[in-house]
């Protein structure tokens, strides 16, 4: 049986201690202000998470760009030369174009290393459930599963990871072309909350409005209390983009609702998915109920 790496990508928002310890590599996408480029660290090292976000606060506008087939084809080379098999779980399809050119370096690396397997994967998820995918990848790695049966748990299990997010201004999501202008304008004016989540498709779409920040966060809390189940390998994170306090207020709510003594676990929302949701977003990831909403019916 041969080893193999697990690859993500800056949407997974693992930090470097959750990287470490889970053996997890993953490629930078790039995000850009004002003509300046900046790697799209999850270790934030060309940019702090402070100024990231504070110039967002200010009206700063940042784009993102996908990885390219260099990089992709860089970092699997780097594993394949060594003798590793390549198991890369990438953003969702729908949000970003970064796994259909991991795609096309796969087939044209596969002629070249014919004895080793590449294996690309559209984890249908963003942010933490990425991570989350990752870091169960890992777990089954070091049960001493293949790379084929590792990619089939993901597969059988991608839409089991729930996405509970809400923003603090629509103003961001509006900019990322992911509401309407109207529907941007009339959420702030009345301090409606969406609550959004990733459905069947890897989209993420709001499936709730509330009115006001709290009433967003103990809605967000009966969402995960429905969708929570004791897994053995459950794991929790309550995430947030330069939001703590908040963040505190709603890991406490899901605690009240959850089993006593269930292990919850926190996190940064990285500067990807920052760019597109804004400052403030709180969000909570965990496996759980399969997700059947589907935005395109």
């Amino acid at each position: 049986m041969n080893k193999f790496v697990i690859i993500s990508d800056s949407c997974c928002d693992l930090s470097k201690e959750l990287r470490e310890k889970y053996d997890i590599d993953y490629i930078p996408m790039y995000i850009s202000c004002d003509g300046k480029e900046y790697k799209a660290s999850l270790d934030w090292e060309e940019i702090s998470m402070k100024d990231f976000y504070g110039a967002m606060h200010k009206g700063k506008r940042f784009m993102t760009a996908q990885i390219t087939a260099a990089q992709y084809t860089e970092r699997f080379e780097s594993y394949l030369t060594q003798g590793y098999d390549v198991l890369s779980l990438s953003c969702s399809a729908a949000l970003s174009n970064s796994v259909k050119t991991s795609f096309i370096v796969r087939d044209q690396l596969a002629e070249k290393y014919p004895d080793r397997k590449i294996i690309c994967m559209d984890s249908l998820n963003a942010c933490m459930a990425l991570g989350l995918l990752c870091i169960r990848a890992s777990e089954l790695r070091a049960e001493g599963k293949t790379i084929e049966e590792t990619a089939q748990w993901i597969t059988d299990h991608r839409l089991t990871v729930n996405q509970e997010c809400t923003v603090e201004s629509l103003r961001f999501l509006k900019m990322a072309g992911r509401v309407s202008a109207a529907s941007a304008f009339f959420g702030g004016l009345l301090s409606v909350k969406p609550i959004i989540i990733s459905d069947v498709n890897g989209q993420n779409t709001a499936v709730e409005k509330v009115k006001g920040r709290l009433n967003s966060i103990k809605r967000i809390a009966e969402r995960v209390k429905d969708e929570y189940r004791d897994l053995d390998y459950q794991n929790i994170y309550v995430v947030h983009a330069d939001g703590e306090e908040d963040a505190l207020v709603l890991e406490e709510e899901v605690r009240k609702v959850l089993p006593e003594g269930v292990k919850i676990n926190r996190g940064l929302i990285g500067p990807i998915v920052g760019a597109t949701t804004g400052p403030g977003t709180l969000a909570v990831y965990l496996f759980g109920k399969t997700v059947e909403f589907d935005s395109k019916k």
